[in-house]
């Protein structure tokens, strides 16, 4: 049946163009933003959640979307809009022209292990993002990790199944991925920041390995296993994998809360201190074909609904009942909890009584093994239980990179080790989290040997020296490096009509701000400054022949001056004679071009000719260099002339003389 959004225009604005995708919300279109003229993802909720009865539904969604939409960071499907167009509710986003994790790993099953740590450390650096903001995401999965043509990995769908569950389902079921879903999520519906730091433990599971930890033929069976199993070692199915990403796969996704890294960030430094400790060729070697369902399968307790979109994709999101793996036990037990998750037990088997004579073989027996164990201990055993848990006995660093000073002394104590704690600055880790160990997280040392800890005390800020911009550069490289800080070297350089070269025009931060005096910055901080070059280098024009009125805004943009000479010429007043320099020469903005301009011919006086005779008047005038014209009898005397005598003319102006009338 044909889609009837297909070429609609929702909300009079996003054209629908073609169907990209559905999962268990919705489903996700192209569109055109008619009023943008973009390409935009139009994601569009099921019919069956938009329809809920809730009457907070559109209040909650749009809080939801306003609240992600907030969040700004490269690794972050971008939200731009979202709205209610009868029926539909929908949400206009950023479009990512790729592909996602799952059709990745479906054509490829496995990524090497560099590549593996490039990828998920672009999704935790998004996710840090988030986490600073207060946000989980609740759906990390490979469906909702897009990969752009370029290679850029974004997030989508940030905080959408939290606002699904609270809009549809109430408090007593759960949405989200079986396969990624937390234990404390499953059990307790409590969700925060190591919530999604387990989703991207099993992430990385299965980009290493090609599958996922857990199996089972329904959600409820998966849930169930991630409810009450530790996670699998990526090595019980790739031999070569180092222990180190082990542990690091097993510590973003263990059951215990407390366990994980208290978030993204914190999850990421994990990551980086990992890859310094891995050598290239362990980098770039590949898990290939482990196979796709490989994880035991664990019955689950009971009978369960999962709702399915029928198009869903390999990992739908579903809707699981709340408390999902937490049956009573029979008498007392430990406490319910996401930290405390009770397990279904079955109940012990009743041995049917014996004979008597079999009980006194028992104790026989117990009473041999006794004494053996006991000669064991006073003998050769004494070595086993030295080597073994005695002092003799070997212990192992565990990691301890990430997480809170107190956290790291009381692993390393429970480890039988004991911490020696110095403190240093970091830019990035956040101030009493653990920033290294030494020795590193895996060496076997002996019980009760030291462990050196570096904790972080957060960035070490200074402040930026006054007066950076105008200086010469000398200066202020030199104020820079005395207050802690780095020039960026080699500096930038940049054209200036009024800055002479050689001075700073402007000194920027690594974040982009200015390096104004009194700023805060990190101590070793990079500071980019721009130096002037002076003025610009500009082509003189050809100015001959052009008047001066011609030329003057074409000098202008070029910024150049004119020393302006006049002379007499027969050339029109305003017209340019000649230039200094010539065309096509280069000079600098705010230089000078000499030119000679015309001033017109030079003017003399007309001789006063009236009432002289005509010949004597025409000679008079041609003496003067004028020439003369006769109007009248070309004899007699001259009653008039024109131009007016004393009046300024060129020489070779005509001079009317009239004789025989009276003149005009």
């Amino acid at each position: 049946m044909t889609d009837p959004l297909l070429g609609h225009v929702v909300d009079g604005r996003y054209e629908v163009r073609s169907r990209i995708a559905s999962g268990g919300m919705a489903t996700v279109y192209l569109a055109v933003d008619r009023r943008l003229d973009r390409e935009i993802a139009l994601k569009v909720l099921h019919q069956h959640l938009a329809d809920t009865q809730n009457g907070d539904f559109v209040a909650r969604f749009r809080r939801e979307a306003r609240t992600v939409a907030k969040l700004v960071h490269p690794g972050l499907v971008q939200v731009f809009d979202q709205g209610v167009d009868g029926r539909t509710t929908y949400l206009a986003m950023e479009y990512v022209d790729g592909t996602n994790l799952r059709q990745m790993l479906v054509d490829r099953q496995a990524l090497p292990l560099g590549e593996a740590l490039d990828l998920v450390e672009q999704v935790l650096e998004a996710l840090a993002t988030a986490h600073h903001a207060g946000l989980v995401h609740r759906d990390v999965k490979p469906e909702n990790v897009l990969i752009a043509t370029d290679g850029r990995v974004k997030l989508a769908d940030f905080g959408l199944a939290r606002a699904v569950t609270e809009m549809t389902t109430g408090a007593s079921v759960v949405m989200g991925t079986a396969a990624y879903l937390a234990p404390e999520l499953i059990s307790v519906g409590t969700a925060d920041a190591r919530t999604d730091v387990y989703a991207v433990g099993v992430l990385l599971y299965e980009v290493l390995t090609g599958c996922q930890p857990f199996s089972g033929t329904s959600p409820v069976q998966i849930a169930f296993q991630h409810v009450h199993h530790e996670i699998p070692a990526p090595s019980d199915l790739v031999s070569w994998m180092p222990a180190e990403v082990d542990d690091l796969v097993r510590a973003l996704a263990a059951r215990a809360p407390a366990d994980r890294p208290v978030d993204a960030a914190a999850a990421l430094a994990m990551i980086k201190h990992l890859r310094v400790n891995l050598d290239l060729g362990t980098l770039a070697r590949n898990a290939g074909t482990v196979g796709r369902t490989n994880a035991p399968e664990v019955p689950a307790p009971g009978p369960a609904t999962a709702v399915f979109s029928p198009d869903s994709g390999r990992d739908p999101t579903v809707a699981l009942p709340l408390g999902l793996g937490l049956g009573p036990t029979p008498g007392p037990g430990p406490e319910v909890g996401p930290d405390h998750l009770l397990s279904y037990a079955q109940p012990p088997a009743v041995a049917p009584p014996g004979s008597l004579e079999e009980d006194r073989r028992r104790r026989a027996l117990v009473w041999l093994v006794s004494g053996v164990v006991a000669l064991l201990v006073l003998g050769g055993g004494g070595t086993v239980w030295w080597f073994g848990q005695g002092p003799g006995a070997r212990t192992t660093v565990p990691m301890v990179v990430g997480l809170d000073q107190a956290d790291a002394e009381a692993a390393l104590r429970k480890a039988n080790l004991e911490p020696q704690v110095t403190e240093a600055f970091h830019p990035t880790m956040p101030p009493g989290k653990v920033i290294s160990s030494d020795p590193e997280r895996g060496t076997r040392l002996d019980r009760r040997a030291k462990v050196s800890l570096m904790v972080s005390k957060g960035p070490d800020w200074i402040q930026v020296p006054d007066g950076l911009v105008g200086k010469d550069l000398a200066d202020a490289v030199a104020a820079l490096t005395a207050a802690g800080l780095v020039s960026a070297d080699p500096p930038l350089e940049d054209y200036s009509d009024t800055v002479p070269a050689g001075e700073v025009l402007s000194a920027t931060l690594p974040d982009g701000s200015d390096a104004t005096g009194g700023t805060q910055a990190m101590r070793g901080d990079t500071v980019t400054l721009t130096v002037s070059k002076g003025p610009a280098p500009v082509i003189v024009p050809e100015l001959v022949d052009r008047t001066v009125s011609e030329v003057e805004t074409l000098l202008d943009d070029a910024a150049l001056q004119l020393d302006i000479s006049e002379v007499w010429s027969d050339r029109p007043t305003g017209e340019i004679l000649s230039q200094t320099p010539e065309a096509g020469t280069s000079l600098h903005r705010g230089d000078t071009i000499a030119v000679t301009v015309s001033k017109g011919p030079e003017l003399y006086p007309v001789p006063d000719v009236t009432l002289m005779m005509v010949d004597q008047a025409r000679q008079r005038l041609v003496d003067a260099g004028f020439e003369v014209s006769v109007d009248g009898r070309q004899r007699g005397l001259v009653l008039g002339q024109d131009p007016s005598g004393g009046s300024l003319r060129a020489k070779g102006t005509v001079v009317t003389l009239y004789t025989n009338r009276v003149a005009p």
